[in-house]
């Protein structure tokens, strides 16, 4: 029985618990938030390691897990060598989808829209030299798009304005025919963000690290030879027991049988 967790500080681990289960639904799945802390674009870097490292941690002291997603791109840029180097089981980071999108672009303009702490890191930078140094990279940061994408899970109402004014730097420019997501909320606002450029006559290619993260876990699978689970239960654990009805119904579509307090 093989147990994959994916851990995020709010719901945007849930746009790649989508892409994985759809290719991979013979696992069990934690989907973990560790919403108490909830968000983890303006904390810094002591203490985002300090944080992933204690939830994880209470996460190994509990379950048997086979394979951790670190659903979060902030993290991610941290924490990734420090889990691997103390957890047994096999840890999968969400980085920035830098290297397809190179690829993809034709006028090698691309736009890189994430969390103000990704734009900012060094770990960003160095994707960009190594992989897309013949590309100009528009750089938009942006927390408030994290709580919109929240919002829209709970079914509350959003002000697509703003987002218009958020994306006003990628939607000045032309030439961008690719835009990155690189935070894991975004997918959720996939339609919301793809429909401010249409208004100006334009269409850049949406780009996530979901599908490359669903490969990497069944390329993982194969060579772990991890085995089919005979429940393929679906478990929610939460560091803060105050979660609104609406997210509660999400999980719930999203085949969620089970929502559990994780104390840190």
């Amino acid at each position: 029985m093989a147990v994959v967790a994916i851990y995020d500080s709010g719901v945007g681990g849930l746009s790649i618990y989508q892409n994985v289960v759809a290719r991979c639904p013979e696992h069990d799945y934690l989907f973990v938030s560790d919403n108490q802390q909830f968000p983890y674009g303006s904390k810094p870097e002591a203490e985002l390691l300090a944080r992933v490292q204690a939830v994880v941690t209470r996460l190994d002291q509990h379950h048997c897990i086979d394979v951790l997603i670190m659903a979060c791109n902030t993290a991610s840029t941290i924490v990734l060598p420090t889990l691997r180097e103390t957890f047994d089981f096999q840890v999968i980071g969400v980085v920035p989808a830098i290297k397809p999108a190179a690829e993809l672009s034709t006028t090698k303009r691309i736009g890189l829209l994430a969390t103000p702490a990704t734009v900012a890191r060094p770990y960003t930078d160095r994707l960009i030299a190594e992989f897309a140094l013949d590309c100009h990279v528009v750089k938009v940061g942006s927390s408030e798009l994290v709580l919109l994408a929240e919002h829209k899970l709970f079914g509350r109402e959003l002000d697509e304005s703003i987002i218009g004014t958020i994306l006003k730097p990628i939607i000045a420019d032309p030439a961008i025919d690719v835009l990155v997501l690189a935070c894991t909320h975004f997918p959720m606002l996939k339609v919301e963000i793809g429909t401010q450029p249409k208004k100006h006559g334009r269409q850049p290619r949406l780009l996530d690290s979901g599908e490359a993260i669903a490969n990497r876990l069944v390329s993982l699978s194969q060579s772990l030879g991890l085995e089919p689970s005979k429940s393929a239960t679906r478990v929610a654990l939460m560091t803060d027991n105050n979660v609104e009805l609406g997210f509660v119904t999400q999980l719930e579509r999203m085949g969620f049988s089970e929502l559990q307090h994780l104390t840190i």
